[in-house]
């Protein structure tokens, strides 16, 4: 009797999160899916099921969203891009990805509007066209703008903070507000912002010539083939550089290049990659990254911090 009242009570529990989910996503023009894999939203190509994942059409559509989410108390999760882990049973509640919201304009004063799902290469095109210098640090980062912002993205060139003019947001409540950069707390891969989703950032870039701003992207796409492992999915840089050191360089110290676990490995081209195989999990992943820094504090007293974002439910 109790096997049944609890297999009941489950039932009842799946039954009322599932209406909640569909109000949620109730006269959305984006395209709506339940129960839908996560990985190909990701760089690493690893991540379990949404609830459910929607790609509104717009930011009417996307406000329209996270008034219906609130109202029914379902958490948002805001998928795309590098930097990002998804565990293996995947994300509870409505799963948001920007993919839509893709326009660029540009404006008086150098500035750039991108739309949150703009990604950064094609909005470096979009500069370098109108001659626009600013954005070159970026040369082959694949994140979107909304997320770039989100984690302050960066390179040895230079980070987003450098460019940010304003970032506008829908808060948690479907209020549309923009926020001045002066008003954002940046650091080290990230950006202290009101709570919501980035929808779409002001750039403030300034007048160059176009064949300079193109052979800086040019030569620096050129430095990341040759130094990090752009032909496998990975998330990025795994860990955040020590003091005065770089995470690569210690973790190769402690002979970890090419370690694995499953699909996992680290990098034989840059330590502070793990690069997915084909098949590798997010088991896998988290396994090796505890290998890594175990090894690491062990040979050199280093205790290496995560700047990979990780999320769900493991």
């Amino acid at each position: 009797m109790a096997r049944r009242s609890n297999t009941h009570a489950k039932q009842t529990r799946r039954t009322g999160t599932q209406r909640k989910l569909q109000a949620a996503v109730a006269g959305l023009r984006g395209p709506v899916h339940f129960n839908a894999p996560l990985k190909e939203y990701t760089s690493f190509r690893i991540g379990g099921p949404a609830d459910v994942l929607v790609e509104p059409a717009d930011v009417e559509d996307v406000v329209r969203l996270v008034t219906q989410a609130h109202v029914e108390k379902l958490p948002i999760f805001v998928v795309g891009g590098t930097n990002l882990l998804i565990r293996d049973k995947g994300i509870r509640g409505v799963v948001v990805s920007l993919a839509k919201l893709r326009a660029s304009k540009e404006e008086p004063g150098s500035v750039l509007y991108a739309e949150g799902g703009v990604g950064m290469p094609t909005l470096i095109g979009y500069a370098i066209r109108r001659s626009l210098a600013g954005l070159e640090w970026a040369a082959g980062i694949p994140g979107t703008v909304a997320g770039c912002v989100v984690m302050n993205a960066g390179t040895r060139l230079g980070e987003m903070k450098d460019s940010v003019k304003a970032v506008r947001i829908v808060t948690p409540k479907g209020a549309l507000i923009e926020c001045p950069a002066e008003e954002i707390e940046f650091s080290y891969r990230r950006a202290k912002l009101p709570p919501g989703i980035v929808v779409g950032v002001w750039l403030q870039l300034k007048p160059g010539v176009r064949s300079d701003i193109e052979k800086v992207v040019k030569d620096y796409l050129h430095y990341r083939r040759d130094t990090q492992p752009l032909t496998l999915p990975s998330a990025g840089c795994v860990f955040k550089n020590p003091p005065n050191d770089s995470a690569g360089r210690v973790v190769e110290s402690a002979g970890l290049k090419g370690a694995h676990v499953g699909d996992a490995q680290v990098s034989d081209k840059h330590a502070n990659f793990i690069v997915n195989q084909g098949k590798a999990t997010a088991k896998d992943v988290l396994a090796l990254i505890r290998k890594v820094r175990a090894q690491v504090a062990r040979k050199t007293g280093v205790k290496l911090e995560l700047e990979l974002k990780l999320v769900g439910q493991a």
